[in-house]
């Protein structure tokens, strides 16, 4: 049977438009379906830089600066102009994968939404670990504009949407999520008071940018730390920071109920009731899909995402998904990489597996925040404790922490005693670059005495690197005296008459 195209990729989000472009410079002919562009991420990372500027401005009294005005301190950033700012960054980067630019390189862009049509053989028995690429279900096809796409296969890439946990008195409150707080922020007034539920990366983003902005922020997880699956060493460090910065976090705790009381939001948070002017509900989210009729052609999905295989097919093998569609958080790099592996198994015959275990991630936090592979207690329940070395290491060590006033953080790797790297966490300045040497090396195999072998330049937020990974030599060397010690001690107490 003949199709009208190699490869459908259903989008909405930048990661579609990657995979589009990865599909066409394979010389695949690539319809891309996009019912509506979502993109904020850009947007919240340049809220970022702005409130990390504020920070710096603030500790400028400490060498006598003062913006002044009228005779008085006057410091003011309107975040209504910030958010203007970042969309005219995120306008940038969008139009260099803009519906445009993706039809010169060959895409078929098809603005609109569609579904999955139901076919006689669509319902048929599919196996889900199936390495087959065959023309099982030949009749597959999407509708699009009355218009039937037919391909190979289809990959999903259509990201996430909020979902909204089930709390007495939330939906008549009301609240935002993470897809309409844009709104509100760019507003002349936004709301000066903010309770933000749930850890998700963009979340305790947004708090502290808020934070630092000059609103009142309190943050809430019902998890002993902010975010999994961090490091919880690196979690503490983390909160400690949020807390520094003014905000009031609660652990461990749960909101029960939500209340309008003549027009300030209350919730009860475990014994203690809190006013809030606003809410942002960041708990989890759940694929965008809805729409797409996905039960009609055997794909299955849950309320947090599609299910998948390691070679990323759905439970129709024709039929791939990439990104937060899958589960997981939104982190763009992820997303990328699921899609470069579901595009060659899609094109090509699927044999490539996802493996995550070098794949870095982070959070845009003032420090920054990121990790990749195993952490410490993910590591000691994979293997015998006394086979893992936990090295540490202090940006304060570091000349360039010290000149720039970023000293605050620690770099933790995470290592077997024959030196295999099995993960890393970084939490302080340039940690988004530093954590790529490290999934470089884990990615090559390079074990962590090479790392120790580093001259990096002086001086630079890479000597972080190379101070931690000295500690394996050290660390080494009195495991070792010590176990001669006990040795000598077994030995004497043996032949000991």
């Amino acid at each position: 049977m003949s199709f009208d195209y190699d490869i459908v990729i259903i989008g909405g989000s930048l990661t579609a438009r990657e995979a589009a472009l990865k599909a066409v410079q394979r010389r695949a002919k690539v319809a891309l379906v996009e019912p509506l562009f979502r993109h904020d991420l850009i947007q919240l990372q340049g809220m970022g830089e702005v409130g990390n500027f504020v920070r710096k401005v603030n500790d400028l009294t400490r060498f006598g600066v003062c913006i002044q005005g009228d005779g008085e301190q006057q410091y003011q950033v309107s975040l209504e102009k910030v958010l203007l700012w970042g969309s005219a960054v995120a306008a940038n980067v969008r139009e260099q994968l803009s519906p445009a630019f993706l039809a010169a390189q060959g895409v078929d862009v098809i603005l609109g939404s569609g579904c999955f049509q139901a076919s006689s053989d669509s319902n048929s028995n599919s196996n889900f670990n199936s390495n087959s690429n065959s023309n099982s279900n030949s009749n597959l096809n999407f509708v699009v504009n009355n218009r039937k796409l037919t391909a190979r296969n289809f990959l999903l890439a259509t990201g996430s949407v909020p979902a909204v946990p089930q709390i007495d008195g939330l939906q008549q409150t009301g609240f935002l999520t993470l897809s309409n707080i844009w709104q509100v922020l760019g507003s002349s007034q936004p709301p000066k008071n903010w309770l933000i539920l749930g850890g998700t990366p963009q979340s305790v983003e947004i708090a502290q940018v808020l934070a630092r902005l000059g609103y009142n922020v309190t943050f809430i997880v019902n998890s002993p730390y902010l975010i999994y699956p961090l490091d919880s060493e690196i979690s503490k460090l983390l909160q400690a920071q949020l807390e520094v910065d003014g905000i009031r976090v609660f652990t461990q705790t749960t909101v029960t109920q939500v209340r309008l009381i003549e027009d300030k939001k209350w919730l009860q948070v475990g014994n203690t009731a809190i006013e809030t002017d606003e809410i942002l509900v960041a708990v989890a989210e759940k694929p965008f899909i809805e729409s797409l009729n996905l039960a009609a052609v055997g794909v299955k999905y849950n309320s947090r995402s599609l299910l998948v295989n390691k070679k990323l097919q759905t439970t129709n093998p024709r039929i791939y998904a990439c990104g937060d569609a899958i589960g997981g958080y939104n982190l763009p790099n992820i997303a990328d990489y699921e899609a470069k592996i579901a595009i060659k198994n899609a094109l090509l015959f699927p044999r490539y597996q996802i493996n995550y275990q070098a794949i870095p991630w982070g959070i845009l936090t003032q420090p920054m925040l990121a990790q990749v592979g195993l952490t410490e207690r993910q590591a000691k329940n994979r293997y015998a404790k006394d086979e893992i070395l936990v090295l540490r290491q202090y940006f304060k060590t570091l000349v360039s922490a010290q000149l720039t006033d970023e000293f605050t953080g620690i770099c933790k790797i995470i290592v077997r005693r024959n030196g295999e790297i099995l993960g890393a966490s970084i939490f302080g300045s340039q940690a988004r670059e530093l954590i790529n040497i490290i999934a470089l090396a884990m990615s090559e195999k390079i074990k962590i005495e090479q790392l120790a072998n580093l001259s990096p330049v002086y001086s630079s937020f890479s000597e972080i690197i190379e101070k931690t990974a000295s500690e394996w030599k050290k660390q080494r060397l009195e495991n070792s005296r010590s176990q001669d010690f006990w040795d000598s001690v077994f030995h004497f107490l043996r032949n000991w008459k």
